[in-house]
This record gives C-alpha cells, structure tokens and sequence, in this order.
C-alpha cells in the first residue's frame, strides 16, 4: 500500500494562544494497548443547509455531513478523525443545531513523538471552520470539553425538529427553493392543532415508521407536535410598518403577532413586481427519540388534514392501523430543520 504523504503544516489557532505543555506517549501506554485512542473529546454544534449533502452519515463517493466535517478536522490536526453525530438526516435535510463528537489527540508537529495538551474548544471552532469556509454551507456554532465516556447520540436527552410548510396558490420565491414544502391548497390550521393533539403523547407509532427503521421498538413518547403561522423568514417591512417603527412610541421592533401575520398577508401582492407571499407555518416535533421518518410522516398526515383530504377520525384510525402503508406519503426533506439536541451537561 502507498504511504500517504505527510500533510501540509497548518498554522495554530489562533497564534497567541499559551505555549502547550508536553505529555510523553510513554504516560499512556496502558492506554494504547487497551485500544482506547488518546487525547480530549469534543462535543460540537453544527449547522448546515442540507440541499447538497447526500445525508448526514459517511458514504463511499457522496458528499456527506460527517465526511465533510471529517475532512475539515483532518486539515486541522494533521491526522485521520472519527465523527459520530447525534442524530442522522437525510439528504436535503437541514440542521440548525445538530451535534456530535470527536476524539483529537493534539500531537506536535515539530516533534511527533510529543503529545501536547488539547486545544481550548474555541480554538477548534475557529479552526475547523477556517477548513469549512469553501464549503459554503456547513459551520461550528458551539464547540465545548466533555468526558471520554460521552457519547453524542445516546446522552441525547432531547431533540426538536422544525418543518416549513408554505401555502398558496402562486409559485415559490427562488429565494425559498430547497427551504420549505410548498402545497397549492389552503390549509385549515385548527384542523391540524387538532391532529396534532391525537398524536401528541405515548404511542405505538409504527403507522409512522418507515421501512427500514432500526428500532428496537415502536412506542414512542411525542412530547409536543405543535402548529403555528409565521412571517416569513425572508420578511422586509412595509412603508406603513417603517413609519409605524419610526414612531415615538415605537422601539423600532415589529412583533410577530398574529395581528401583525394577518397585516402582512392582506397587504401583500398590492404592487406592481412584489413577489406574492405564501402563508407560511412552522411545525415541531420534539421527542427523546424518533423513528426512521416519522416527522416526515407525520407531517404528511396533517397536511392531507389541513386539505381536507383526511378526518380527525382518520387520524386515529391510521394511528390504531399500526401500518405505514395506511399512512399517507411523507413530506419532502426540503422542509425539515433539525432544530436542536438537548443534553444534561
């Protein structure tokens, strides 16, 4: 087999940081011969724009998230790493704040013998991100120390999911392309609250649980499935809202109120080459765990509820089914936003 090729120098980060102390292989010998890799543990945060990525998980040939990130941390440390994230996304799923850790021994590049103390976790942001700024759509946002016993996945106490749903009959703005699911029907948003209620709790969720899924079991706990409208993200106020900002009573903040949801979708469209607006909601799905594609799922049953296509009694006649064939298809990926995991930290 070819050696590889000794990789590049790269500078440290950032340059005046202490001088690191020094720590002999020899001190951790017993370690070695137990298989356990040395150095400190990180537990890192994570954003990215899914559109581009071929999932979360490594794959031969496909662009992926953690191979990706493995690639960056490489270039930073000189040597080969192992990502393991906390929860796994499909291609076109986004991440607001998905988590993972990796294990970086910090060896000195003058003398590769030499073991050097570890990095201070703002130190590998700054770092790895120098290594991510080509990619374009992948960024650390956190990075901190914890024990080598942590695990990213399964200290996970909590993960929140977000789904954009856009409603109207007009196309999509460009700008909102691979961000959202949009669906040319109006959607009746107390239907799904309703829907929502019926599916929110302890149940047996094989109705949502696509093929191929490796849990153990099928019960899980929903602790909120809720439904909301929003303004939309890509939102510039009006001259009316401007001067009303302007006021002396104002402070210059315009609060997202239902009033003020329902302001911005009857004043727009009225001028020539204004783009026409959508109404826009959010779903989130907040569980311990979730099964293979069952927010996606999930979301496909209220949105054929917010049609019409589908009762409340139908709701709890798929759920009773326990068959995802009785379920109706599943919402795209463009819209689901891993929104964030929750650790006892």
């Amino acid at each position: 087999m070819q050696a590889l090729a000794e990789p590049k120098r790269q500078p440290e980060f950032p340059t005046d940081s202490p001088k690191p102390s020094k720590i002999l292989r020899s001190e951790n010998t017993k370690e070695q011969e137990e298989g356990g890799s040395m150095g400190q543990r990180y537990l890192f945060a994570v954003e990215y724009v899914g559109t581009r990525f071929f999932g979360s998980q490594k794959q031969p040939d496909r662009r992926t998230v953690v191979g990706t990130l493995e690639e960056a941390f490489q270039k930073f440390v000189g040597q080969p790493v192992t990502v393991s994230s906390s929860s796994r996304t499909d291609a076109g799923v986004h991440a607001l704040g998905n988590t993972c850790h990796v294990d970086v021994e910090r060896i000195s590049k003058r003398k590769p013998g030499e073991v050097l103390t570890p990095h201070e976790p703002m130190v590998v942001r700054r770092a790895v991100n120098h290594f991510l700024q080509k990619e374009g759509d992948i960024m650390l946002t956190d990075v901190r120390c914890v024990p080598r016993d942590f695990h990213a996945r399964f200290k996970a106490i909590e993960r929140t999911y977000f789904y954009r749903l856009f409603s109207g009959p007009e196309p999509l703005s460009i700008f909102e392309k691979d961000r959202a699911w949009h669906v040319n029907e109006e959607l009746d948003i107390l239907l799904m609250k309703k829907a929502c209620s019926i599916l929110v709790g302890t149940h047996d969720f094989s109705s949502f649980r696509a093929s191929g899924c490796q849990a153990l079991s099928p019960i899980k706990t929903l602790d909120e499935l809720h439904i909301c409208e929003v303004i939309p993200s890509l939102y510039f106020p009006s001259d009316d809202e401007r001067k009303s900002m302007d006021s002396e009573s104002s402070i210059g903040c315009l609060v997202a109120s239902q009033t003020n949801i329902e302001k911005f979708n009857a004043q727009s469209s009225q001028e020539f080459g204004q783009t026409r607006s959508h109404r826009c909601y959010v779903i989130t799905a907040r569980a311990r765990s979730f099964l293979y594609h069952q927010v996606r799922l999930l979301v496909g049953m209220l949105k054929v509820v917010g049609t019409g296509e589908q009762t409340i009694s139908d709701v709890e006649r798929i759920l009773d089914v326990k068959s995802v064939t009785a379920t109706p298809p599943m919402a795209p990926s463009c819209g689901l936003y891993l929104g964030n995991v929750k650790y006892d930290l």
